[in-house]
């Protein structure tokens, strides 16, 4: 069973298209997505992960996605994925200009930092820990931690237009509105070209 989120994700990819998911982690989404006839390939830097995916019969690059971006011809894939990843980026904007190059569209994921909890848990003089947020803060992947009004301005800032978005709640469900999105919103789904 995937992820919530990456079952919403999923549905911004269209059938048959080439997907390269950087930080593919086990390989859940590809290996769906490959049932709706797309042709897949992941990048991810963890050797533990990537030998699940293998397993699964997922073709995966164990990589550092900063490093060897490069390596991929420019829009050779219809769309790029960073689902849950661009936070654990050292350099995010450059990430962005390289999902930019080397795909038609992309499907960026990110938890929203700016949510009230976390905001709640900062004033009482503690880093967040939520079900999109899951790590302590000594042991957290995620180096930028962003609101998406920080990721409106990046998106912006290297060119990227956003074509939807879609809000999730910290039950992972879609809200329904987007009124104080950066309140209320535990991460967001963004499909941008």
């Amino acid at each position: 069973m995937m992820r919530p989120d990456l079952t919403i994700l999923a549905g911004l990819i269209p059938d048959g298209s080439r997907v390269l998911d950087l930080g593919c982690g086990e390989g859940q989404l590809l290996a769906h997505l490959e049932t709706r006839g797309c042709t897949i390939q992941g990048v991810e830097i963890d050797g533990d992960a990537v030998l699940r995916a293998v397993r699964r019969g997922v073709p995966v690059i164990e990589a550092d996605i900063e490093g060897e971006l490069s390596t991929f011809a420019d829009q050779s894939y219809d769309v790029v994925v960073l689902s849950q990843t661009l936070q654990a980026m050292v350099n995010p904007a450059h990430v962005l200009l390289e999902l930019r190059r080397v795909g038609a569209r992309g499907v960026v994921s990110v938890p929203n930092f700016g949510l009230w909890r976390n905001r709640l848990a900062l004033l009482r003089g503690r880093m967040p820990v939520s079900a999109t947020i899951p790590h302590a803060w000594y042991e957290t992947p995620n180096i930028h931690l962003s609101t998406l009004v920080d990721l409106q301005a990046l998106l912006d800032e290297v060119g990227l237009v956003v074509e939807k978005r879609i809000l999730l709640g910290e039950d992972a469900a879609p809200l329904r509105s987007p009124i104080a999105a950066n309140l209320r919103a535990a991460a967001a789904i963004y499909l941008v070209r």
